[in-house]
């Protein structure tokens, strides 16, 4: 964080944000190339100078609107709001606040204002995870018409849509994109890369257990290794096999909707989600209509493997990770691996590789700043078969609402665009570390500073990338299902209820909205229609999912050596 409070106050000054005249063309935008860009662009600066001299004049017909924009709070998003913001006010007159509060409250705003038709903010940077919900209400501006008709004026002719990686996780079903990648990230596993290599810990494990330390490929592996770290004392410090957060938050109910349960093997076989069923458990028909949650509609949300799932979650929770992460947020419980005591963590995001290399990560870097640590694919459950969703991906999304007056959106259309454009991402890129394009992925700064980012660049840069997405279509209405998530699964990590009991009464109620849904018509023929219910047997006899119960849930365990796995991803 101290590069980029260092860039805010540096940049803020020079431009005359805090202290002269608020605009001055195309001389703040040259500033800010100077001051902030430098050779961290994937442009040359012709090409810089070119792109901003489209900026200044795009933004004359606004110049003196004030417009908001909200996020949520991330080092991306902080970097955008402290630096990004002023600089794109001062170079085009457009007064800009960008305001970053929690995820919950970003869905909760839109919500509102899908509601009630008030114009809140005049764009959103939201999960892709509700392309189900902007392509069934159509409530969201379609970016494709939106781009060839009544944004064009405003639409930058170097955007180069082609370069952003995230795309097919933005477009729905009828081929129209909905929403503009912002930043990017993936949920994958996370390691002490020197402990598992350690010649001495090697030898302890494959005696305790009888095979190599590595980086587990299945759940089994997973909870022997949780099971083998905890409690040991690595570098004078008590260690811990397993990190995760238990609050009832609705942070909690991201933890599962963002593929635990795909990983489990809930779901059916289909990338990137699972089809008829996906990782929520929702089926739907040949016309993409919901038409169940519970087993005995043909869903799989309180099947034996989600069952399965919830209940691996918990005992990892209460066995083998520190005591504190039951009471723990997503936010507070990401930068713990950074602290030194936690030897590996399942359900890790990248959103965190920024606080694994600052100043607050002594404890897992070497003295020259490469890491101790790696990140991997997360291993996969008892349930998972070839061809399943393997992970999370989620690509946070510029979206202008129908109900924000055209000028508006116009005009924050072009900030959204000054945020991901060629000339900015690259630096946005090393701040942030939540990569969109495609160019600034395969940047030669990007190649140099790799050794120094635990195995992230190789990820991005490896065809497996396109494996991990976000929710898919089968989610009719994200703001409303959302909420029923971590409340029953919030009942089950505290052991109020059994994973049984709160995933019974999970798709009970994701099916009342699902009901509600399909006798109000608001989503027309895209809308559910329910299945009628029938003995769950009938379904769990059925091939694909709900599944039922396998006889043994921890198969043989299977571990992969890391340095092999990453050059079979340079392949």
């Amino acid at each position: 964080m101290n590069l980029l409070l260092k860039s805010t106050t540096a940049l803020a000054l020079s431009l005359g944000v805090l202290t002269g005249p608020a605009f001055a063309g195309m001389d703040e935008a040259k500033e800010f190339l100077d001051t902030e860009i430098g050779d961290l662009s994937s442009l040359s600066r012709a090409d810089q100078e070119k792109e901003m001299q489209w900026f200044v004049d795009a933004a004359k017909p606004f110049a003196g609107m004030e417009i908001k924009v909200v996020s949520e709070t991330i080092t991306t998003h902080e970097y955008e709001s402290k630096v990004l913001a002023p600089a794109f006010s001062a170079i085009t007159g457009i007064k800009i606040t960008h305001d970053l509060i929690g995820e919950g409250d970003v869905v909760e705003k839109l919500q509102t204002q899908m509601q009630s038709g008030e114009n809140i903010y005049d764009a959103y940077i939201n999960d892709s995870d509700l392309i189900g919900t902007h392509w069934r209400y159509q409530q969201a501006r379609n970016l494709t018409d939106w781009m060839s008709g009544e944004g064009k004026d405003v639409t930058n002719p170097g955007l180069d849509v082609a370069d952003f990686i995230g795309t097919s996780f933005t477009t729905g079903p009828d081929g129209k994109l909905y929403q503009l990648p912002d930043q990017q990230f993936a949920n994958l596993y996370w390691f002490r890369y020197d402990w598992f290599t350690d010649p001495k810990i090697k030898a302890e494990f494959k005696k305790k257990y009888g095979y190599e330390l590595g980086v587990p490929v299945n759940w089994s592996a997973y909870e022997d290794i949780a099971e083998f770290f905890t409690g040991k004392t690595i570098d004078g410090q008590e260690v811990y096999g397993n990190m995760d957060y238990g609050k009832k938050d609705p942070s909690l109910g991201w933890r599962f909707t963002d593929a635990w349960m795909s990983m489990a093997g809930m779901g059916d076989k289909g990338e990137p989600n699972g089809l008829p069923v996906d990782e929520w458990g929702i089926r739907v028909n040949d016309k993409s209509q919901p038409t169940g949650s519970c087993v005995d509609r043909g869903g799989a949300t309180n099947s034996p493997a989600a069952v399965y799932a919830i209940e691996k979650y918990t005992q990892w929770l209460d066995k083998y990770a520190p005591p504190a992460a039951a009471g723990m947020t997503f936010s507070e419980a990401g930068p713990i691996p950074a602290q030194g005591a936690v030897a590996q963590q399942m359900f890790w995001y990248t959103a965190f590789t920024a606080d694994m290399v600052g100043d607050g990560a002594k404890a897992v870097l070497n003295d020259d700043g490469t890491p101790r640590w790696r990140m991997a694919p997360s291993p996969h459950g008892a349930y998972w078969e070839d061809g399943m969703k393997v992970g999370y991906q989620d690509a946070g999304s510029w979206t202008l609402m129908e109900s924000t007056p055209v000028d508006r959106a116009k005009a924050a259309w072009l900030y959204a665009q000054f945020v991901v454009s060629k000339t900015v991402d690259v630096k946005k890129s090393h701040v942030g570390l939540t990569f969109i394009r495609e160019s600034t992925i395969q940047d030669k700064s990007f190649t140099e500073r790799a050794p120094k980012l635990g195995g992230l660049v190789e990820f991005y840069r490896s065809p497996a990338r396109v494996r991990w997405s976000p929710t898919g279509t089968n989610v009719p209405d994200y703001p409303k299902l959302a909420q029923l998530w971590w409340q029953n699964i919030g009942d089950a990590s505290s052991g109020a209820k059994t994973a049984q009991e709160a995933l019974d009464s999970l798709c009970q109620q994701q099916e009342r909205v699902l009901e509600r849904l399909e006798r109000a018509g608001v989503q027309g023929d895209l809308g559910p229609k329910l299945n009628k219910k029938e003995d769950p047997e009938v379904w769990l006899s059925r091939p694909g999912a709900p599944k039922p119960k396998l006889a043994n849930e921890k198969p043989e365990p299977i571990t992969v050596d890391y340095d092999t796995l990453v050059a079979s991803w340079q392949k």
